[in-house]
This record gives structure tokens, sequence and C-alpha cells, in this order.
């Protein structure tokens, strides 16, 4: 997807940044942080939702959440606490129409959000 900012990113056409990648997932700092960590991770063949995602997606979905594992113990927020986030279409709040999974943390989060 050329006009995909989420792509550019991926493929190194854009400026973020990157704290991860490998041949399926890419993850960098979110642009407007809620948290003094928040880590967007993003697979990098373009998938617009989680509506979109297929059986044979199943790897990849888990291999998103043992990246965000990863980068929360690199963050070193895994001991106080994280969350993860999936918007799935704009009444959920999906901004950028490329999944993503939203790994926050380094504060205590209120809850319900929103």
């Amino acid at each position: 997807m050329e006009n995909c900012i989420f792509c550019q990113i991926v493929q190194g056409n854009a400026s973020g940044a990157v704290v991860y990648q490998d041949e399926t997932v890419t993850a960098f700092r979110d642009i407007n942080p809620v948290a003094p960590t928040h880590i967007l991770i993003v697979p990098n063949k373009h998938i617009v939702s989680v509506n979109e995602l297929q059986v044979e997606d199943e790897p990849l979905a888990g291999h998103m959440l043992t990246v965000a594992r990863l980068l929360a113990e690199r963050e070193g927020i895994n001991e106080t606490g994280y969350r993860l986030i999936l918007n799935n279409g704009p009444h959920a709040g999906q901004v950028i129409f490329h999944l993503h999974l939203h790994l926050i943390g380094g504060q205590p989060m209120r809850y319900p959000m929103g």
C-alpha cells in the first residue's frame, strides 16, 4: 500500500523511531504517546484490521504478542504492567488502517480508558 504510512515506515521510506524489526513485524514509537512507553507493533505485510486476518495469519498474530512481551522487557515495564490494545474500525478509535498493536506502559493506567 503506497499511501499507508505504516507500510512506508516498514519499508524504510518514511521516518519512524523503529525499536524492533524482523521478517514479520516492525515496531516503532507512537508519535503521539499516551504514556512513557507507547510502541506500535505492525505486520510487515499490509493488513487493514483484525477483520482482515485470515487463518493463515494466526502465527503472525501470535508473533505480535510475543514481540510485545519482548519489548515490554526491554522497556522495563514487564514487572509493573502494561496494556496491549488492538483497535478495530473507526468506532474503536482506529485511525491508521493498517493492523497495529499498541504497547503502552511506564505509568499507572486508569480503567476504563477513554
